[in-house]
């Protein structure tokens, strides 16, 4: 027979479970906050120890730092293509110099489908660096390479790749991530436990609370109804009852209206 005691423990446990359940449902990122994500680090050369050995660096650097990581080796630029077209990458520290494909064509095909990864080009070759230009290399490491000068590089390219996140806004759905840059956003709309994300070319459907995305998003968004909250540099003119937003006519709510007039009047100052 459950005592009284043991049957409030285990009602409190399964209310903890469910209140976490709908945490996780209503989260729109992969990483609930207070979660490092899992920087995942690259490394194309065709020469094995010097993998193993930029690998033991850059794990040991991310280990001090308290940053958790997922390291892949790649032996040449089309294993690293096949590899980056299954799973993305963070950072890539690439040889310029391997056999068959070279690091920059490499580099040019991989910012075709993976345009914000950081990339630092590790060469034996100064020549190379010029030609990094053309793929938008971040950094440059010569070989033989000092350890500080990784770990330097490595710490620069953390800060970069969070910049970059921070430009986007990221949707989990069916178990998928949506990403989609928060320049290109014209406004969300809420119906009941659905929001969807607008843009000039997709419209993209999620589960969430308005109130929880416009506590995320960086100044610039405003909400202009309950049901709306919209990119201020999309917003063209408004008026007592709307506002005309990607050349679209939404409502403005009475509540809101105030607060729109005053945003929109410092956009027009500052620009």
């Amino acid at each position: 027979m459950v005592s009284l005691t043991e049957f409030w423990e285990t009602l409190a446990k399964k209310a903890l479970l469910l209140a976490n359940f709908q945490k996780i449902r209503y989260n729109k990122t992969i990483i609930a906050k207070g979660v490092k994500k899992v920087m995942q680090i690259c490394i194309c050369d065709d020469e094995k120890e010097l993998r193993n050995s930029l690998s033991k660096i850059i794990k040991t650097e991310l280990q001090l730092e308290g940053i958790p990581c997922r390291i892949r080796g790649f032996d040449s630029g089309n294993a690293l293509l096949e590899g980056l077209k299954k799973e993305s990458g963070d950072i890539l520290f690439l040889d310029m110099k391997m056999n068959g494909l070279n690091g920059i064509d490499t580099a040019s095909r991989i910012r075709k489908f993976s345009p914000d990864i950081v990339i630092i080009i590790v060469t034996a070759y100064p020549d190379y660096v010029f030609q990094g230009y053309e793929v938008r290399a971040f950094r440059y490491i010569l070989k033989p390479y000092r350890e500080d000068k990784i770990r330097e590089a490595l710490k620069l390219a953390i800060k970069e790749t969070r910049r970059l996140e921070d430009q986007y806004y990221y949707i989990k759905q069916k178990g998928q991530v949506q990403r989609i840059p928060l320049q290109e956003i014209f406004y969300f709309k809420s119906d009941r436990k659905k929001v969807t994300a607008v843009t000039r070319t997709k419209e993209e459907a999620f589960y969430a609370r308005l109130s929880d995305i416009e506590a995320e998003l960086p100044r610039g968004f405003i909400r202009i109804h309950n049901r709306y909250l919209v990119n201020l540099r999309h917003v063209d003119r408004i008026g007592n009852t709307f506002c005309l937003c990607g050349g679209e006519k939404l409502p403005v709510s009475r509540a809101c209206r105030q607060d729109l007039a005053v945003a929109f009047a410092r956009k027009i100052l500052n620009t």
